[in-house]
């Protein structure tokens, strides 16, 4: 099997990966059998999400572990960490555990949460190192695929489990602690490290890739729809979103094809055209005189560097739609040496004020909708919105990255990011205004913004500190996320409260101060966003295509 089938290969299986990597976003579906059996308030039920986040925290030791381990091991350990914290939840709602406390099912909730970190961790550590030339369009297509796990773990709950609510509590937690199991060892020996040589053409892949993956996300907003899901029977969608899964496969078999049918065209030929042992002869040394004469002259080489150089620049930019590597001349930085860096804690920052506040704003979605009047239908029509638009935002970079780089226009990461943010800032503001349309705009903007900025992430963590130490340096940028997640959440939820009473608030000024505040922090994140940039135009002038 040829390293680009390989290539390919290792690309599905990050796909599977990825698709099955939000299981926290399974937690509102258990939270309140929970909150019934622990008898919790508002607020520990608040924490256990929390503690979710939190495992984050601790994702750098994944980021370790991926240097010094085996990939495969990484994984088992990943998805051995959320058998145990999502098993153990199961066994106590399925009164199989009757001695819980709640501090257990925080720490349970911690190791589930950190379990997500390891599976993540593997699949931009193959991406990235399988894809040198393509690194922005790998990950931003594999990472879309995180927007559509809580639509896969909804789907076979309804077309396999009971429809009651414990019944769907059940589900969720047992879902949640076997699929990540079960996908990782199928996954396993797909998705690892692959010696890809040269760049080669692999521009109708890429596009088939694009195809399915647009195909998937509009199928799944589509299946989504209430007017659409209540006519069909449950097992469809279910269905559906199996068969989405496995096109990708299509691209690999179909390259493995492709190279048995050459192989054999290649031997017919020899078959064919035989040649007397006088002719192979006399042509052999025909050609090694030619080749000498020229080798003296310097011609040989000469004309293969100038053919290897027009082919590489002129025929896979242009003509096979290659991706060029954008070379960034740093050295490999270590996490410490990372963390004395200016740029780092500007890009902290900025990812903080941008991503995780737009985290936290589709967190708190459900009830900023319902402070607004909006029915249960419609508050999960906004919800299925801003999964969407977060989707095709992940999407996004990957799109813009291909085709620009056939041009001889290139957006550097920090610009990009520079861009997005701005937007993010103007729809925090809108939300101020009290119309529904603002708030669908907002949602829809925040949603592929905050998506758009998670994808470019990934690729830019890399380029600013080498792919060597990369699965550490990612993990303790993104540990921000549960920082954020702690203080902007709380900060929400202190000023929901003031406008309220009895633990509930209706009208526009529940939130108002909160978008406020969040928009003014959003706008400093955009101005650090602009010094990051100004910082790291000399190093991405500096680009090199291979």
């Amino acid at each position: 099997m040829s390293s680009r089938t390989l290539q390919w290969l290792s690309l599905v299986g990050i796909i599977w990966l990825q698709s099955i990597t939000g299981t926290n976003s399974n937690f509102p579906a258990y939270s309140s059998q929970l909150k019934n059996l622990l008898s919790m308030s508002q607020t520990q039920l608040n924490d256990l999400a929390f503690a979710s986040d939190a495992g984050k925290l601790l994702g750098w030791v994944s980021g370790l572990a991926a240097v010094y381990l085996p990939l495969w091991l990484v994984l088992i350990i990943g998805s051995s960490l959320g058998l145990l914290g999502y098993g153990l939840q199961y066994l106590f709602l399925a009164d199989k555990i009757s001695s819980l406390s709640y501090g257990h099912i925080f720490v349970l909730n911690v190791l589930a949460g950190n379990s997500i970190c390891w599976i993540n961790t593997v699949s931009y550590v193959v991406a990235i190192r399988n894809f040198p030339s393509h690194r922005q369009v790998a990950v931003g297509l594999t990472t879309s695929y995180q927007g559509l796990s809580a639509k896969i773990y909804t789907d076979i709950v309804d077309a396999v489990f009971s429809s009651s609510p414990t019944g769907r509590a059940k589900a969720y937690l047992l879902l949640s602690s076997i699929l990540p199991v079960i996908v990782c060892a199928i996954a396993t020996p797909l998705a690892r490290e692959v010696d890809v040589g040269r760049p080669r053409n692999m521009r109708v892949g890429f596009i088939t890739m694009f195809v399915i993956t647009m195909a998937t996300g509009v199928y799944a907003v589509i299946s989504s729809l209430e007017s659409i899901s209540g006519k069909l029977s449950p097992s469809i969608p279910a269905i559906g979103t199996g068969a989405f899964l496995l096109a990708p496969l299509v691209i690999p078999l179909a390259d493995t094809i492709t190279e048995l049918v050459k192989k054999r065209k290649a031997e017919e030929g020899r078959k064919v055209y035989p040649f007397s042992i006088e002719l192979s002869e006399g042509a052999e040394r025909m050609e090694k005189g030619v080749v000498e004469e020229r080798a003296e002259a310097g011609e040989v080489r000469e004309q293969s560097e100038g053919a290897d150089r027009m082919e590489n620049r002129g025929e896979e930019r242009e003509e096979a739609g290659e991706v060029p590597e954008v070379v960034v001349l740093v050295e490999e930085i270590g996490v410490w040496a990372m963390l004395k860096r200016v740029d780092f804690w500007l890009y902290f920052f900025v990812y903080f004020f941008g991503a995780t506040l737009g985290l936290v704003f589709l967190n708190n979605l459900g009830q900023i909708a319902e402070s607004r009047g909006y029915s249960v239908s419609a508050t999960s029509a906004l919800v299925s919105l801003s999964a969407s638009f977060g989707f095709f935002g992940r999407l996004l970079p990957s799109l813009m990255d291909y085709y620009l780089s056939r041009t001889k226009y290139m957006i550097s990461k920090p610009a990009s990011i520079l861009g997005l943010m701005a937007p993010t800032t103007g729809a925090f503001f809108l939300l101020v205004n009290g119309t529904n349309f603002s708030l669908h705009i907002s949602t829809a903007t925040i949603g592929v913004c905050g998506g758009a900025i998670t994808s470019i992430a990934v690729s830019l963590t890399a380029e600013l500190f080498g792919t060597k130490n990369f699965g550490v340096n990612h993990n303790v940028l993104v540990a921000n996320i549960p920082i954020g997640s702690f203080l902007f959440g709380n900060l929400a939820a202190m000023l929901y409260r003031r406008q309220g009473s009895a633990e509930k608030c209706m009208g526009v000024e529940c939130y108002r101060n909160t978008f406020i505040i969040w928009g003014s922090l959003c706008a400093l994140g955009t101005f650090l966003a602009s010094i990051l940039y100004a910082r790291t135009r000399k190093l991405y002038s500096q680009t090199v295509y291979i």
